[in-house]
């Protein structure tokens, strides 16, 4: 169905002379009679009857006005939906507790007039694909891992480099260290089941493994951070590593120590993705968001990223 002919049939309907809705449509009276008629003849009735005071409706036609109104407005509500700056900003953070939801959480606070719809994807190549459809805007990732670099089309930049922590449990023998450093981390049982071989965290941590000589183990089933903190609180022989930033909540019984690790101390780079020609304005405020403060933390001395992180 034409839409173009519906809402000059409504047009037409409310002004009751075809001649007026030519010039509120910016067309002539005869472009008018043609859209009409082609209306009628898809519908396969008449919609006006011409009289001396211009032009009624007939009973097909004032059946057929309130539905030709609702088409109008659920295309106006359909093209509202995907104009710039007409829908929410669609963001993937990965995880719920992580740095990301963090950072996200800070810009809401400072910009709550934007809409938001936060997504959590778990590939990097799910996420990269969202992003060149347009399903998401955004996406936060460790780029780039070594051996897939990213699309042409797609843009990225360092936002954030996160402290890596050791969670231990109350009778592991570093629990008492105000910090440790790598060299003390060598012989002690890191235990991390959420690494997954093919992400960006697996690289990650595998390069950490190659150049410090540390034992990090990823057994058994992943059930979540809740049954991760249960089991090293109440095993001495485990520790674990944390985002500095991630935001985590256990029972006062469990006793788990956060210690900073120093000299170097490891950062986890976090990145933001998004396709180059997305014209979405809320991504625009975003990045300058985060921006401000990646800007004031520099590659700093002392901290250890792997080769293939890019220096900003």
């Amino acid at each position: 169905m034409d839409l173009d002919a519906v809402r000059t049939f409504v047009a037409a309907a409310e002004a009751g002379r075809f001649q007026e809705a030519a010039d509120e449509l910016a067309i002539t009276q005869q472009a008018v009679s043609k859209r009409i008629a082609a209306l009628e003849r898809t519908l396969g009735v008449r919609l006006f009857t011409r009289t001396a005071r211009g032009s009624e409706l007939t009973i097909d036609g004032q059946a057929f006005l309130p539905h030709a109104r609702e088409l109008l407005r659920v295309t106006e509500r359909a093209v509202a939906s995907v104009r710039t700056g007409g829908r929410p900003l669609r963001v993937d953070i990965i995880a719920s507790r992580g740095a990301a939801s963090g950072l996200m959480r800070g810009f809401h606070r400072a910009h709550p007039e934007i809409e938001l719809d936060v997504v959590m994807l778990f590939e990097i190549e799910t996420a990269v694909a969202a992003i060149r459809s347009g399903a998401i805007d955004a996406s936060f990732r460790a780029v780039a891992a070594p051996g897939r670099p990213l699309p042409e089309d797609i843009e990225s930049v360092r936002v954030l480099d996160e402290e890596l922590q050791l969670l231990t449990g109350p009778a592991h023998a570093l629990a008492g260290a105000r910090s440790v450093t790598v060299a003390q981390l060598a012989g002690h049982r890191i235990w991390m089941p959420g690494i997954v071989p093919g992400t960006e965290w697996a690289a990650y941590y595998e390069d950490l493994v190659a150049e410090f000589g540390l034992t990090i183990e990823a057994t058994g089933p992943n059930f979540g951070s809740d049954a991760l903190l249960d089991t090293v609180a109440d095993t001495p022989a485990l520790a674990t590593f944390m985002g500095g930033q991630t935001r985590l909540v256990w029972p006062a019984g469990h006793g788990l120590r956060r210690i900073p690790v120093t000299d170097p101390t490891p950062v986890y780079p976090h990145s933001l993705l998004w396709r180059r020609d997305n014209p979405h304005p809320a991504l625009a405020t975003l990045r300058a968001h985060l921006a401000a403060p990646a800007a004031a933390r520099p590659d700093a001395a002392g901290t250890w990223r792997p080769g293939w992180v890019v220096p900003r």
